[in-house]
């Protein structure tokens, strides 16, 4: 099986960074550091041993990358306890246990040096280009937040909390079973957001994971309280869970799910939605007074606006790292890499058959 999150997300307060939390070091037998810079062949060298264990029958997740969602940022091979991630700004990843669990894997040694430097002028060009443009992002972004924020203010005012609440114990008691022994483990994930593509979420890795899908229609971020909930009771009952979070606000739940239950919560709103049929949905906007829908549809309209100020940003940052990856890839050795691909690949195998 595999499946697809992010744990790096575009924001308003910036780049929000999941990747200390992308594998427990306590658990893990091997995490490979990739570092290199752009253009090295980090996506090339991940996508060579995901292939390669996904071929082998191993279970693998790709964490894909908020700047370009085409683009990974790390793989983890769960039932081995393993991972491999792009250890390079702005989500740097130094070893806890060096050769012990996490270990440096250096790409930079398949930069042809000499002529690489001969383009220094274009690289710096190039960087300070796509850089910029991040920062025009993140600024049009916590813009459309602070509006965004108005909105969500006013509706929680009239929001029947305690009501919501009550259909979650009702939830609980019908599909989470207590499990007994130790308590649960929680993975924390971003199941999608904000791209130079707008909005991308992975709700298949909902679908490849979960039979059971409750659906909250949620249009002003109301469902925060109720998943914590039901994250609380599942953790205590044993069961692992897999939360995502709001990549606006990261202590806020947007998704969670039980995959040895077959049980997922996933929030749908205009620019998020579910788009297939669940099992239940629950409909927390009627839980709200309707009062005041003109100035709402207003401050919809206002962060819409922003929110695509800030894609086209992020567009340009993307065009930039793309042309400062054009400098670099004929000064790469990608035979080079691909083979240390393949002998990382072939260990992996090793214990994945052990």
């Amino acid at each position: 099986m595999t499946t697809s999150f992010f744990v790096g997300a575009n924001s308003g307060e910036g780049f929000q960074n999941l990747f200390p939390e992308m594998v427990d070091l306590e658990d893990t037998y091997d995490f490979m550091i990739l570092k290199g810079g752009a253009g090295v062949g980090k996506n090339t060298f991940m996508r060579e041993i995901g292939r390669t264990m996904e071929a082998a029958g191993a279970e693998v997740e790709y964490l894909w990358c908020s700047g370009d969602p085409g683009s990974l940022d790390g793989v983890v091979f769960p039932q081995l306890r393993c991972a491999i991630a792009d250890g390079t700004a702005p989500h740097v990843i130094e070893p806890r246990y060096p050769a012990a669990v996490d270990r440096y894997v250096d790409l930079g040694r398949f930069y042809d040096l000499t002529a690489a430097k001969a383009d220094a002028e274009a690289v710096k060009e190039h960087t300070r280009t796509y850089k910029a443009a991040y920062a025009r992002a993140y600024h049009c972004l916590k813009a459309a937040r602070q509006v965004e924020e108005d909105a969500v203010a006013a509706a929680r005012a009239t929001f029947d909390e305690a009501r919501a609440l009550r259909r979650m114990d009702g939830i609980i008691q019908r599909e989470m079973h207590g499990k007994g022994g130790k308590q649960g483990k929680t993975r924390r994930r971003f199941l999608g957001g904000i791209t130079y593509q707008g909005y991308i979420w992975r709700y298949d890795s909902v679908d490849a994971l979960c039979e059971t899908v409750y659906e909250f229609a949620d249009s002003w971020e109301l469902a925060g309280a109720c998943l914590t909930k039901l994250h609380v009771a599942a953790v205590e009952k044993g069961w692992d869970t897999i939360v995502c979070y709001a990549p606006e606000q990261p202590e806020r739940i947007e998704h969670l799910l039980v995959p040895d239950l077959s049980l997922a919560f996933v929030t749908s709103r205009p620019g998020m939605e579910y788009g297939k049929k669940p099992h239940r949905r629950i409909r927390l906007d009627a839980m709200t007074a309707s009062d005041g829908k003109a100035q709402q549809r207003f401050r919809t309209r206002m962060t819409h606006v922003l929110r695509q100020e800030a894609v086209e940003a992020l567009k340009e940052a993307k065009e930039n790292h793309d042309k400062l990856e054009a400098v670099y890839n004929p000064y790469v050795d990608f035979d080079g890499v691909r083979t240390l691909a393949a002998l990382e690949a072939g260990r992996l195998l090793s214990w994945f058959n052990a």
